[in-house]
């Protein structure tokens, strides 16, 4: 059985999650409080050096980091990876793009206003300094999306799941989807992919 260490309340930890649903692997969640810095006692670091959620165990023990590495691996020989290599890059493209230009805006953004929510000081500036940059990110989704049911054409694939995963709660972050009509069509869309889980955040 794989084994998956995350935090509820990380889009990154769904990510996984959402895959070994749909591939109907049964695995096991062991939550980790990073507010409490789990990740960072000496028993994590061992399992990964990095101090991060979430972390993939395989069956075998092999370990792998990285949300997107672990999206990449469960989305073998599926159709959320397309065969057609230009479609395929394309869902890279996304995939690189979300964790370097959305991510650590809109994440970040979010992670930081749960913070200042739980009585962290101090946060205000630096949450208005970086969401111009989540809402950059969601404009170039807005463009695509405009055009295409998905990001990579017709057919849901591992560049939705990647964007999904904090899309769909960037309002915890004060950000404004009404904004994006066609960012919003698209959660709703893919919400509604069949075997579709649920993010089970505590914001």
């Amino acid at each position: 059985m794989h084994t998956l260490y995350g935090n509820s309340v990380s889009g990154n930890c769904w990510k996984p999650a959402f895959m070994l649903a749909q591939r109907g692997l049964p695995f096991r969640w062991i939550e980790v409080d990073v507010f409490q810095r789990e990740t960072r006692t000496p028993e994590f670091l061992a399992k990964n050096p990095n101090g991060r959620v979430p972390l993939l165990e395989l069956p075998d023990g092999r370990r792998l980091a990285e949300s997107n590495a672990m999206l990449l691996h469960l989305g073998e020989d599926t159709a959320w990876i397309p065969r057609d290599p230009y479609l395929r890059a394309k869902v890279y493209e996304w995939l690189f793009f979300e964790q370097y230009s959305h991510e650590p805006y809109v994440a970040t953004v979010r992670f930081w206003s749960i913070l200042a929510r739980r009585g962290t000081e101090g946060l205000a500036a630096k949450i208005d300094e970086r969401t111009p940059g989540g809402y950059a990110a969601l404009g170039v989704m807005e463009q695509t999306l405009a055009r295409s049911p998905f990001l990579v054409g017709d057919e849901p694939t591992l560049a939705d799941v990647a964007l999904f995963a904090y899309t769909h709660v960037a309002p915890e972050g004060g950000f404004d989807l009404a904004r994006y009509p066609a960012v919003t069509a698209w959660l709703a869309r893919f919400a509604a992919v069949p075997g579709f889980v649920a993010m089970p955040h505590r914001g």
